[in-house]
């Protein structure tokens, strides 16, 4: 970033545009403390996107099936549940950079309760819909007025400093893997209410809207986040406190205005397409597109039979097994990732982190062969296991990226123009991943492609470019 100095009143320079995360905290050793009600309600609002999305997990491969656009050829379902998954993204991607930017000028909390509004219509409309037109239209709705994602990044870091933005970031890993908890129970048990409770729901609408219900339980979630929203969360977006240069028409001679007038102001998106924003926007990217991918092959893998090369779960033990990943996943992060952050520092912590989704993908098709040979037995239990925990480092990737995301910003009126860069980039990948991945999926077990296992191959090999990508990042965020 570039720096402007000027006179301050005690004679001394001061620089204008020091990077975000130093700004007021120069030699402050002791950690601010968080505002623990601000930052509850924020977690609160990060976990509705989360139980929506991930609530689908568990019965959308079954979802398709049922709808009969396959022609009873299970090998198809994985094109049309990963275009399904990726069209939330696809729509986000052409909207959230304006999302974040015009938070950047109203605020954040206007458009962050648009974005929950939107969320819970959608999933309404996912729950009464029998046909992929109905299931399309939803997955738009959440996605062209969802930039919740980018926002509240920008009011983590609002809310927090150089000293604690660390124990920030490392809860909103917490937040979304509590909502990966909760979500995917909410599909696997709720899916098929009149099968699995038919005393408590009886009656044609649940055999004819049999996933209405977990929709419905995912949309009451969203309207309770946007009441407490509306009513407990403040509005962290600092106001501009500068004036516009102006000229006296009377005198002739220019007002003296302050200098950091156009360092208060959100800078133009030329600005932020240098090397300093994009290095971790880039980064972003990546990791993003190999956990989307991962996060789109696990549950058609864990659904798919195991002579096609999955394991053959029903969508309950799906969803109790995401639901695992998701409690695990919460406590460990809330206990390690600061202190991790600040023994090794987020660079190291993060190669680190992004080097674990090589073994994830590798594990998948030695599973399956596990399977395969013995069933589903202790050892592919074991495996999975061992996914489960290589998944909690991965996930600690996330936190590290988005600090060097906040560092990069020019100034904190641009921080939402900035997360909604990268938010944009993450969205447009993740728009490819879900129907690229299951694609390939499907493609490699109905053409044998090296044994029905090239899928994995290529993933293994985007994770190594990855890590090659992740040299670049600075050594430290501030």
């Amino acid at each position: 970033m570039s720096s402007s100095t000027g006179p301050s009143d005690s004679g001394i320079d001061v620089n204008e545009r020091t990077a975000l995360l130093d700004a007021g905290q120069q030699g402050q050793k002791k950690a601010t403390p968080l505002p623990k009600l601000q930052i509850s309600i924020l977690l609160l609002a990060l976990l509705v996107e989360p139980i929506a999305a991930q609530s689908i997990y568990p019965y959308i491969n079954q979802l398709v099936s049922e709808l009969d656009i396959t022609g009873g050829d299970e090998r198809k379902v994985g094109y049309y549940a990963g275009l399904i998954e990726s069209l939330f993204f696809a729509t986000q991607a052409l909207t959230v950079l304006q999302w974040s930017r015009t938070s950047d000028r109203i605020g954040r909390k206007p458009v962050l309760l648009l974005g929950i509004f939107g969320l819970s219509l959608s999933m309404l409309c996912f729950g009464l819909s029998r046909t992929l037109l109905g299931l399309i239209i939803s997955r738009c709705i959440t996605g062209a007025l969802n930039g919740n994602i980018g926002v509240m990044k920008s009011m983590m870091g609002e809310l927090t400093d150089s000293t604690n933005i660390a124990q920030g970031f490392a809860l909103m890993p917490v937040a979304w893997s509590l909502g990966a908890t909760i979500g995917p129970m909410i599909g696997g048990v709720l899916e098929h209410p009149q099968h699995h409770f038919p005393t408590i729901f009886p009656g044609a609408f649940w055999s004819q809207f049999p996933y209405f219900l977990p929709s419905a339980v995912a949309a009451a979630f969203a309207v309770i986040c946007f009441l407490t929203i509306l009513f407990f969360l403040k509005e962290t977006l600092p106001r501009q406190q500068t004036q516009e240069k102006s000229v006296s028409a009377l005198d002739g001679e220019a007002l003296n205005v302050p200098e950091n007038a156009i360092d208060d102001s959100p800078v133009s998106m030329r600005s932020l397409f240098v090397p300093s924003v994009l290095i971790p926007v880039i980064n972003y990217g990546c990791i993003a597109t190999l956990e989307i991918a991962m996060f789109a092959l696990q549950p058609l893998f864990y659904s798919t039979p195991i002579e096609l090369g999955g394991l053959g779960f029903d969508p309950i033990t799906i969803g109790l097994w995401m639901g695992t990943f998701g409690i695990v996943n919460g406590v460990v992060q809330t206990i390690i990732f600061p202190p991790l952050i600040n023994k090794f520092g987020p660079k190291t912590i993060f190669r680190f982190c992004e080097a674990c989704f090589i073994p994830i993908f590798a594990l998948f098709p030695i599973t399956n062969m596990i399977a395969c040979q013995y069933g589903i037995n202790r050892l592919v239990w074991f495996s999975l296991t061992c996914s489960l925990v290589l998944g909690i480092f991965v996930d600690m990737s996330f936190g590290c990226i988005l600090m060097f995301i906040t560092a990069a910003a020019p100034n904190k009126r641009s921080l939402g123009a900035t997360n909604g860069l990268a938010q944009m980039t993450a969205s447009i990948v993740r728009a490819i991943g879900p129907a690229s991945s299951t694609s390939m999926f499907a493609y490699s077990i109905q053409h044998n492609l090296m044994g029905g296992y090239a899928v994995y191959a290529i993933f293994v090999t985007m994770g190594i470019f990855a890590m090659k990508i992740a040299t670049k990042l600075p050594d430290k965020t501030a």
